[in-house]
C-alpha cells in the first residue's frame, strides 16, 4: 500500500471534516512564536512572558469578535472535545440535573453525558433525543424531553458525519420554553469554516469549536460563553482561563486558531460558493456512476463540503483501503471512530439497518479542494466499488482507476 502510494503522481485529499490543512494565515501568525526569543510563558511577569500573554490577549479579542461575546467569556482548550467536555460534563457537575442531547451529536458530546450521568450517581438523568431520516433533531421529541429538572442540553449546528444544519433557533426557543434553567450548547465545529456562528448560534448560551477544523492547527479549540454560566473546571492547576480551564496556554495553537478564524470568517462566503458548487458535482457525478449509491439526508441545507453517501454491496472499511491505495483520502464517518467496526451511530438513529449503514461514505471539501480532487475521486471511488462488488474481470490497477 505505501508503494501504491509512493507510486502515486497525484493525491486527492477529501477528509476536511476530520482535519483542514494549514491555511496560510495560520502559518504565517504562529511562526514567530515558535522561535526561541518567544519561549515566554503566559502567566510569568518577564518581557518575554508579557509578550506572549499579549498574544492571547489579542487572540482572544478576535475569536470574541467572530462569535459574537465579550473576550472574558472565551476559554481556550487543548481542543474542540475538551471545549463541548467543559460545557456539558462541566454544567452537569455545577448544577446537577437531567442532561439532554441529541443522538447524532459527536461522540464527544455523547460521551461527556454518559460521563456525567456515572458521576451524578442517580443524580444526573441523561436524555437523547432522536432524530429523523432527513438528519435533524426531533422537535417533538425534544420539546418532551425538556422539563424544569434539564441542567444543560447540546444540540450540534452542523452534524459531523452527513452535514446537515439544524435548526438550533427552534431548539433554542424549546429550550427556553420548557426548561428555564438549562444552559444550551451547540458544537460549532463543523460550522465555522462555511456560516457565520454568531448569528446561527445567537441563541445558544456555549458555543465549542476547534481549529483543525477551518484552517488552524491541531490541538487548540475554544469554549465561547454568551453569558454567565457557572461551569466545574475538568482541569485544575493554576489560574489561567478565570480558573475555568488551568494550564500553560498553547500560545503558538491559539494565535493560529485566531488567525484561520478571522481567514474563515472574511473568506466563507466565496468558500462556500466555490466548495458547493465542487461537492455537487462530485455528488451528483458518483450517484450517477455508482448503481446503489444514495446520499443521506437529501433535501435538507447542508455544510457545503459535506458529501455523504450510503453505497450498497461494500463495506466502508474495505472501500476506504482500496481508496487509499488509489490516493484517495476519505472516511466513513466521524475520526474519533475510526476504526470501530460497528456502523455509525448517527445513521443508525436515522433509521438506516446496520447493513446499509456499514456502506457509508463521507468525503469532505475544504479550502484547499480543488477541481482536480473531485475528478480524481469520480474516476476512483466508482472503480474501487465496482471491484468490491467482484464487478470487473481483474482487479483494476492503480493506473487503470486514474
Amino acid at each position: 500500500m505505501a508503494r501504491l502510494r509512493a507510486l502515486a503522481a497525484v493525491q486527492a485529499y477529501l477528509d476536511h471534516a476530520a482535519t483542514t490543512p494549514l491555511c496560510p494565515e495560520a502559518i504565517d501568525a504562529m511562526a514567530p512564536w515558535l522561535a526561541p526569543e518567544k519561549a515566554g510563558n503566559p502567566s510569568g511577569a518577564h518581557w518575554a512572558a508579557r509578550s506572549a500573554n499579549q498574544a492571547v490577549d489579542e487572540a482572544r479579542d478576535a475569536v470574541a469578535e467572530v462569535l459574537g461575546t465579550v473576550p472574558g467569556d472565551v476559554v481556550f482548550t487543548g481542543s474542540g472535545t475538551e471545549a463541548a467536555n467543559l460545557a456539558v460534563l462541566g454544567r452537569a457537575r455545577a448544577a446537577p440535573g437531567a442532561v439532554v442531547v441529541s443522538a447524532i451529536e459527536h461522540h464527544c458530546v455523547l460521551r461527556a453525558a454518559q460521563a456525567a450521568g456515572r458521576a451524578g450517581a442517580g443524580s444526573v438523568e441523561v436524555r437523547t433525543v432522536p432524530a429523523g431520516a432527513d438528519g435533524l433533531i426531533d422537535l417533538h421529541a425534544l420539546g418532551a424531553a425538556l422539563d424544569g429538572d434539564v441542567t444543560v442540553a447540546s444540540v450540534q449546528l452542523v452534524n459531523n458525519e452527513v452535514g446537515t444544519v439544524q435548526p438550533l433557533a427552534d431548539v433554542a426557543r424549546l429550550v427556553r420554553r420548557r426548561a428555564p434553567r438549562a444552559v444550551l450548547h451547540t458544537d460549532a465545529v463543523q460550522a465555522v469554516a462555511w456560516f457565520d456562528v454568531e448569528r446561527l448560534a445567537g441563541e445558544a448560551d456555549l458555543v465549542s469549536i476547534s481549529a483543525h477544523k477551518f484552517g488552524g492547527p491541531q490541538g487548540v479549540g475554544a469554549l465561547a460563553f454568551r453569558r454567565p454560566v457557572p461551569l466545574e473546571p475538568l482541569v485544575y492547576g493554576g489560574p489561567q482561563e478565570r480558573e475555568r480551564r488551568a494550564g500553560t496556554h498553547n500560545v503558538a495553537g491559539i494565535v493560529g486558531l485566531a488567525a484561520a478564524l478571522k481567514a474563515a470568517a472574511r473568506d466563507r462566503k466565496a468558500a462556500g460558493e466555490r466548495v458547493g458548487q465542487l461537492r455537487d458535482v462530485l455528488r451528483d457525478g458518483l450517484l450517477a456512476r455508482i448503481p446503489g449509491a444514495r446520499e443521506t439526508a437529501t433535501g435538507q441545507a447542508k455544510a457545503p463540503g459535506h458529501c455523504h453517501l450510503v453505497i450498497d454491496g461494500v463495506e466502508s472499511e474495505a472501500l476506504l483501503v482500496l481508496l487509499d491505495e488509489y490516493g484517495v483520502a476519505a472516511s466513513a464517518g466521524s475520526a474519533c471512530a475510526s476504526g470501530a467496526m460497528e456502523p455509525s451511530h448517527v445513521l443508525v438513529a436515522m433509521g438506516y439497518p446496520a447493513h446499509r449503514a456499514m456502506g457509508a461514505l463521507r468525503l469532505t471539501l475544504g479550502h484547499t479542494t480543488t477541481s482536480a480532487d473531485v475528478e480524481l475521486a469520480l474516476r476512483c471511488v466508482p472503480v474501487a466499488v465496482a471491484r468490491l462488488r467482484h464487478e470487473a474481470p481483474t482487479a483494476p490497477t492503480l493506473a487503470e482507476a486514474r
